[in-house]
C-alpha cells in the first residue's frame, strides 16, 4: 500500500469519525428536546404567559421573567451595538498595526472565552457597588454588554476584513475620504456579517443566568419592570428557581419556560441567518 493510499484511508476514517461524532451530538440533543417538549408543552397557554409568579405551581406564570428578558435584550443591544461596532471599525480601519494592537487583539479574543461568572463579579463591583445601580435592569444590561462586547468586536473585525481591498481603493480613487469610504462602502458591505455576530452574541446573553444572579437579580419579582432602574428577573433565573424545588409541578413549569426560552433563541438565530443571506444577496463584488 502506497503513502497515497494510506493518506486517503486516513481521510476517509476521519470523515467517518466526524460524521459519527456529529450524529451522537444530534441524537443527544434530540433526546433532551423531546423530553423537555413532552413534559412542558401541555403547560404552555395564555395564562402561563400572562400570570405572575406564585407559590402554587398551577397558578405560577412567567410574565415578569419574559418581560425582564425583553428589557435586558433591548438595553444590552442599545449599549453593546454601538460600542462593539465602533471598536471593531477603529481597530481594523484606523488603529495602527503595531505590538500594542497585537496585544489588544489577543486579549479581546481571550476575553470572548472568559467564564460569564467573572463578568458577573466585575459587574457587581463596578455597576452595583461603585456606580450604586443596585440589582437593576441597567446594571444587568451593562454586565451582559461587557460579556458580549468581545464577541461583537471580533465578528465586526472579521466582517470588515472580508470586504475586498479593491472596494476601498476604488472609493479612494474617486476622491472619497477615509470616513466616507468606511461609512458608504465598507460598513454596508460588511453589515450582514456584523449583524449576524450581534444577534448570535445576544443569543448567548439571553441564556445567561450566572452573571445576573451575582449582581443581585431576584428569583421572585411580583411586578413587571417599567423603568431601567427597576428590579427584575429573567427566564434563566426563573427556570433555575423552579428546578430547585422538589415539587413535580414546578419541574413541569420549568420545562415549559425552557421551551419559551428555546423559541426566543431559535428566533434570534433564524433572524440572524435570514438577515445575513438577504444582505449577501445585495452585495455584489
Amino acid at each position: 500500500m502506497t503513502n497515497s493510499d494510506i493518506n486517503r484511508l486516513k481521510d476517509k476514517a476521519f470523515q467517518v469519525f466526524g460524521i459519527f461524532c456529529t450524529f451522537i451530538g444530534l441524537v443527544v440533543l434530540a433526546v433532551f428536546l423531546f423530553d423537555i417538549i413532552a413534559e412542558g408543552i401541555a403547560r404552555i397557554d395564555w395564562d402561563f404567559l400572562t400570570s405572575l409568579p406564585s407559590r402554587r405551581a398551577s397558578r405560577a406564570g412567567i410574565l415578569t421573567a419574559w418581560v425582564g428578558t425583553l428589557w435586558i435584550l433591548v438595553l444590552t443591544t442599545i449599549i453593546a451595538f454601538p460600542l462593539g461596532v465602533a471598536a471593531g471599525v477603529y481597530l481594523e480601519e484606523y488603529g495602527k498595526k503595531n505590538k500594542m494592537a497585537n496585544f489588544l487583539e489577543i486579549n479581546i479574543a481571550n476575553l470572548a472565552g472568559v467564564p460569564s461568572i467573572i463578568y458577573g463579579l466585575l459587574g457587581l463591583e463596578v455597576f452595583v457597588r461603585q456606580m450604586r445601580l443596585g440589582g437593576s435592569l441597567l446594571a444587568g444590561a451593562l454586565t451582559l454588554s461587557l460579556l458580549i462586547l468581545p464577541i461583537i468586536i471580533v465578528t465586526t473585525r472579521e466582517a470588515i476584513k472580508a470586504v475586498p481591498r479593491s472596494i476601498r481603493d476604488g472609493s479612494y480613487a474617486l476622491g472619497a475620504s477615509k470616513w466616507q469610504t468606511v461609512w458608504n462602502q465598507v460598513l454596508p458591505a460588511s453589515f450582514g456579517g456584523i449583524l449576524t455576530g450581534i444577534i448570535l452574541a445576544l443569543s448567548r446573553a439571553v441564556g445567561e443566568a450566572a452573571p445576573l444572579i451575582v449582581i443581585g437579580a431576584l428569583a421572585y419579582v411580583p411586578f413587571t419592570p417599567s423603568t431601567p432602574m427597576d428590579e427584575f428577573t429573567v427566564l434563566p433565573i426563573q427556570i433555575f428557581n423552579w428546578t430547585s424545588r422538589p415539587q413535580e409541578a414546578f419541574l413541569t413549569n420549568a420545562a415549559a419556560a425552557i421551551i419559551i426560552l428555546l423559541i426566543i433563541t431559535f428566533l434570534l438565530n433564524g433572524i440572524a441567518v435570514y438577515l445575513r443571506n438577504k444582505q449577501q444577496k445585495k452585495v455584489k463584488w
